[in-house]
């Protein structure tokens, strides 16, 4: 009850109050905050984020108006037995918590990438790169209703056959990057790399591992790059919409400078809360976006101290959304990097799967040949 005078009591302060944080934070966390700290997602389309987020602010506004103009009435229903147990709920929360946090520490952690063990094609830790597929190994998966046969040679790379490897002798295009690359969903005829490959006349070696940032393709690349003789051409694949992975750090990444840093293990918690809501510092983003440029800008010099071709190739699903043209200017543009800018139509993805299908791998198959031509021709 209001005290005498009509000054309001604690609870009716501490009620308005959080009532008022949360139109608060609703008229701070409009469409500007979230672009610059929620990245765009290849997994979820951009209409679906927008929708989420305008949802999650009128929720705020209208709770937190209820909240500060009902605070009177509601503190007035809450009897001292009503607070006392109240109380006793926040305690049994907060010890619910710590509790979850004990048990899931019992629990292997994987990388975001990485959270089915069983998944096809098979994966296997790596000290340096975080993991790689298991080789000389033939996996198969169901996706949209096609049976899909991944088969990898001693080396580690998808090839038609195992008992058909890639011939490091040979001249060869490698192609680098995660499964988008790799071709999931996709038959051996289907991806990219071999697409390019039977369009260029020569052999495509495919270095691509689900899951990959851009500092571990990269990572790959320095490694496997020695094997190989005569190295034409070196395409990479970066993705506005898969850059927030290389922000991660519960992998083995690269920092400023290129230094190689180890995996860091989080509050179980704060792992799984980080899954749910990708929320991304300022410092975090411009980090990224720094490291991101300058990894790219290592892959281009190591393919070109091969004498191979560095191409950077960025599929573009549906109209660029102005987020995502900022950030192709600020890692690619601003650097000169050598890059193929390929439109794709929206639809032309996996059904129940965000991966190209067959029609989309061809048309960036198709631009990627012309710009290696016209790269050799000069």
């Amino acid at each position: 009850m209001p005290r005498p005078g009509g000054w309001p009591t604690p609870t009716t302060i501490i009620i308005a109050s959080i009532g008022a944080t949360l139109v608060a934070a609703a008229l701070v966390f409009d469409a500007r905050w979230f672009d610059r700290h929620f990245l765009p997602s290849f997994f979820l389309p951009r209409r679906w984020y927008v929708w989420i987020h305008n949802t999650v602010r009128w929720t705020m506004a209208i709770v937190g108006g209820s909240l500060i103009f009902g605070s009177r009435s509601m503190a007035a229903r809450l009897t001292a037995g009503a607070e006392r147990r109240a109380l006793g709920v926040t305690v049994a929360a907060v010890l619910a918590l710590g509790a979850s946090e004990l048990v899931l520490r019992r629990v292997h952690m994987r990388p975001v990438e990485w959270l089915l063990p069983e998944e096809e094609p098979r994966r296997q830790p790596d000290r340096r790169l975080g993991w790689t597929f298991v080789p000389t190994r033939t996996g198969r998966g169901t996706i949209a209703g096609r049976s899909i046969e991944y088969a990898l040679d001693p080396a580690g790379y998808r090839v038609r056959r195992v008992d058909r490897p890639v011939d490091p002798e040979k001249p060869t295009i490698l192609f680098i990057g995660e499964s988008v690359m790799f071709g999931e969903g996709l038959t051996w005829d289907e991806t990219v790399p071999a697409q390019v490959g039977a369009m260029m006349g020569v052999q495509s070696a495919n270095l691509a591992v689900h899951g990959y940032s851009t500092d571990q393709a990269y990572l790959r690349l320095q490694e496997e790059l020695p094997r190989f003789r005569r190295p034409l051409a070196v395409v990479s694949l970066f993705m506005t919409t898969l850059f927030g992975r290389n922000l991660d750090d519960d992998r083995p990444r690269l920092g400023p400078g290129l230094v190689w840093m180890p995996a860091e293990q989080h509050a179980r918690l704060v792992s799984l809360a980080r899954l749910l809501v990708p929320y991304r510092r300022d410092e975090t983003v411009e980090a990224g976006i720094r490291v991101t440029r300058e990894v790219l800008g290592a892959i281009v010099s190591l393919s070109r101290s091969r004498g191979a071709t560095p191409l950077i190739v960025v599929p573009q699903f549906g109209p660029e959304e102005p987020v995502e043209r900022a950030l192709r200017g600020r890692i690619l543009e601003k650097a000169a990097l050598p890059y193929a800018f390929v439109d794709v139509d929206a639809a032309w993805r996996l059904p129940w799967d965000r991966h190209p299908n067959p029609r989309a791998a061809r048309t960036i198959a198709v631009a990627v040949a012309d710009q290696l031509r016209r790269a050799t021709a000069r």
